[in-house]
């Protein structure tokens, strides 16, 4: 859908009295930067992804799909295939504020941490439709700087991160693979045995390799399997996206706590990390029973919250565990980041299922 247009250099056409508005040339210039993105970031599924796949009935929520859907090109993460809301647009909003005020070395650090958000046709629409509603010569020329710095800034942050990506892509492998029997096949429903042995692979990465990276590569494999009509592969996907989220989420909770212990005391984060052991027995009921829970099979939940509500912890506490778990690790994310996007919907499942019981 490309225009003609787009192939002729700015000044060409103003030689023939062609000439742009701002929205205009954004989008000549979104046009040529997402073909190249496309190739970029669209990862390759792994040569052993299996053809048949013995599946059965699951429960799905990270990433739900109809089996009636026709194969898409997007994102397979809530909140990709649809247009944003308004409170998504006051982020983008707030992002490309940012951006535009910040200086041009900063922005390399700024992009990679929210590559697939700031790389998004959405992104850029948004920039120029504030740049055509601007009234300030000087705000229009900020803006259009911007997106031109951007698109560099992209292409820059995809080639410097390609060797991050196939590494990514080699742990993401051994993560499905774990996934398999001994024969090579893979059983879905994954069976306890399965399911610890992808926890384990994802919970020996270091916190550097779970990045947008990984998620990225998820994304794209589960992307690839639902078009293929591998929806089993698919459930497999959306089981590592469950343990990936299940597993920061406990790592945050543990730095933050030896954060807080550390400005408590006064110590230094030796000191602190001492005092977070020492302390153990003294954690809450619910918030031990949370960190139970951000290391089952979210299949388990049911059974281990109705448990636990059953013995010594209350219904209340764990939603209210949750719920400050959401506002001091979700919310101190890159906003619109992937990993803000599926730990934030890991915990409202998890509420969903608290309040049922």
């Amino acid at each position: 859908r490309k225009s003609t247009a787009a192939g002729f250099p700015h000044h060409a056409l103003r030689s023939i009295g062609i000439t742009f508005s701002p929205l205009t040339t954004i989008k000549m210039k979104l046009g040529l930067l997402i073909a190249p993105l496309s190739v970029c970031l669209g990862f390759a599924p792994p040569a052993y992804l299996p053809q048949k796949i013995r599946c059965g009935n699951t429960q799905r929520f990270l990433s739900d799909y109809s089996e009636d859907d026709a194969p898409r090109e997007q994102s397979r993460f809530e909140g990709m295939q649809r247009e944003p809301t308004a409170n998504e647009l006051a982020v983008i909003d707030d992002m490309i504020t940012k951006l535009s005020n910040a200086k041009p070395y900063e922005l390399p650090n700024a992009v990679s941490r929210a590559i697939r958000v700031v790389s998004s046709p959405r992104f850029f629409l948004r920039i120029a439709e504030r740049a055509d509603e601007a009234t300030d010569a000087m705000e229009k020329e900020k803006l259009g700087a911007l997106a031109e710095n951007l698109v560099n800034t992209i292409q820059a942050v995809v080639s410097m991160t390609e060797d991050s990506l196939d590494e990514r892509a080699k742990e993401v492998e051994k993560v499905v693979k774990a996934a398999s029997e001994e024969n090579g096949e893979f059983l879905v429903p994954l069976s306890k045995e399965r399911v610890e042995a992808m926890r384990k692979e994802v919970e020996g990465l270091e916190e550097e390799s779970l990045n947008e990276a990984f998620l990225s590569t998820i994304d794209a494999w589960m992307n690839k399997a639902h078009q293929d009509g591998m929806d089993g592969m698919v459930q497999i996907m959306q089981t590592a996206l469950q343990i990936y989220a299940g597993t920061v989420i406990s790592r945050a909770r543990v730095r933050l706590q030896a954060n807080v212990a550390a400005a408590v005391s006064g110590e230094d984060q030796a000191a602190a990390d001492a005092l977070v052991a020492a302390k153990e027995g003294e954690s809450s009921a619910a918030s031990d029973f949370l960190e139970k829970l951000l290391h089952i099979d979210t299949n388990e939940w049911e059974m281990e919250i109705r448990k636990g509500i059953e013995s010594d912890v209350k219904k209340e506490a764990l939603v209210s565990e949750v719920q400050k778990t959401m506002e001091s690790v979700i919310l101190g994310l890159e906003n619109g980041s992937m990993a803000q996007r599926v730990q934030a919907e890991y915990l409202r499942e998890l509420v969903t299922r608290i309040e049922a019981i």
